[in-house]
């Protein structure tokens, strides 16, 4: 065994502990910076002499820079933003031009009662106006879309003007309703006298189309003379038996034609002593045409200006 193992062990001593040296407090400018005091020693008591320094103001916090971010981003508005914006100015235009309007109909209230009779007058005449003037134009309308059928009505009424021109001027041939009378004249006189009678009686009685014979047409122009025996139509000579044929209602002509002292009477008098006959026929025709000779004085007069 070794002299080390043989020596009692001696427990080792503690290190000694260190002195805790605490940092100076801050202090104020101008003031001396006492030196650093030990913890094991005693806490110095205050001064009773002096008075405690003063608090040291705090500086004043700046604004975050997120804060300021969002204030500026406030001021830049969106798309939806900006739309809605616009739409709301042209509902705020709308609803002032409304009230102005309104404002303006609301001044006929206080408008005096002449004031109003002179605004109803006026009204009333372009009313007036305007309807006379839709007259016109649908009067205008009806007159351009019916243009065809008036010229056509126009030329149906002068065609039908000729034709009955026509027959009276003899110049056309005639057909309908009427009576033929025959006259026998054995001993030749029958003047042209005696005709002339026969065709005014039937005439009075509404013949509208004569003829004599079949070959002379009696018009307003038709001559008449004596050229015994027989008697003379417009140049041609014709004799016994006269037969007369007439367009018209038969009945009437026929009562002219048997009226007492009228032609019948005359022919079977004992002036003439001939004979007559009279027959109603539901059509005669008339062939007989009149050829129309030029006027050498008259003429045609203008219209009457209205």
């Amino acid at each position: 065994m070794s002299d080390d193992e043989q020596q009692p062990k001696v427990p080792a001593e503690p290190p000694a502990e260190t002195p805790t040296v605490h940092p100076p407090a801050a202090s104020t400018p101008g003031e001396a910076i006492s030196p650093p005091r030990r913890t094991d020693e005693p806490e110095p008591a205050p001064p009773t002499d002096q008075h405690p320094p003063a608090p040291t103001p705090m500086p004043r916090p700046k604004m975050p820079n997120l804060a300021l971010r969002r204030l500026r981003a406030g001021f830049k508005p969106s798309r939806g933003q900006a739309i809605v914006a616009v739409v709301l100015a042209l509902v705020a235009c709308m609803a002032v031009v409304q009230v102005r309007v309104n404002r303006a109909d609301d001044g006929y209230q206080n408008a005096r009662r002449e004031d109003l009779i002179a605004i109803l007058d006026g009204l009333n005449q372009n009313n007036r106006r305007l309807e006379s003037e839709i007259t016109e134009l649908e009067a205008r309308k009806n007159s351009l879309s019916s243009s065809a059928d008036k010229a056509q009505t126009a030329r149906e009424q002068a065609e039908q003007q000729v034709r009955t021109l026509g027959i009276l001027a003899g110049t056309l041939p005639a057909v309908g309703p009427g009576v033929r009378i025959t006259l026998n004249d054995p001993d030749g006189k029958m003047t042209a006298g005696n005709l002339l009678d026969a065709i005014e009686e039937l005439r009075d009685a509404g013949a509208e189309a004569i003829q004599i014979n079949g070959s002379v047409r009696v018009v307003a122009s038709t001559d008449l003379t004596d050229d015994a025996p027989g008697v003379r139509i417009d140049g041609e000579k014709i004799g016994s038996p006269y037969v007369i044929e007439a367009i018209g209602d038969s009945n009437n002509l026929s009562e002219a034609a048997k009226f007492p002292g009228g032609l019948v009477s005359e022919v079977t008098g004992p002036q003439i002593g001939g004979t007559a006959e009279v027959t109603q026929l539901e059509q005669v025709n008339i062939t007989a045409l009149h050829a129309p000779e030029e006027h050498r004085y008259a003429r045609p007069a203008p219209s009457p200006t209205k």
